[in-house]
């Protein structure tokens, strides 16, 4: 089934997502230190899709989005949420 894909960042649309993000801003090492990692062979569970139910969120998302916390001393999901 896959998981849930969002929007594209590099869209050209209206607004690029791309340009609201500086260059050295951690964000951007996070995603790309996390996009280089082998997260089942981490031990990571639910790196393969199940085929029935709703599709669930990409497993290296949600770790982007707990690192950034972490880094950031976020604890709340709706703090990270704004």
């Amino acid at each position: 089934m896959g998981y849930i894909n969002g929007t594209d960042r590099g869209q050209t649309k209206l607004v690029c997502y791309e340009d609201y993000i500086a260059k050295d801003n951690m964000v951007r090492v996070i995603d790309r230190f996390i996009d280089t990692c082998d997260l089942r062979q981490m031990g990571f569970t639910g790196t393969i899709p199940a085929e029935t139910g709703r599709p669930a969120y990409p497993p290296a998302a949600l770790t982007k989005l707990y690192v950034y916390g972490y880094e950031n001393g976020i604890r709340s999901s709706r703090k990270l949420e704004r």
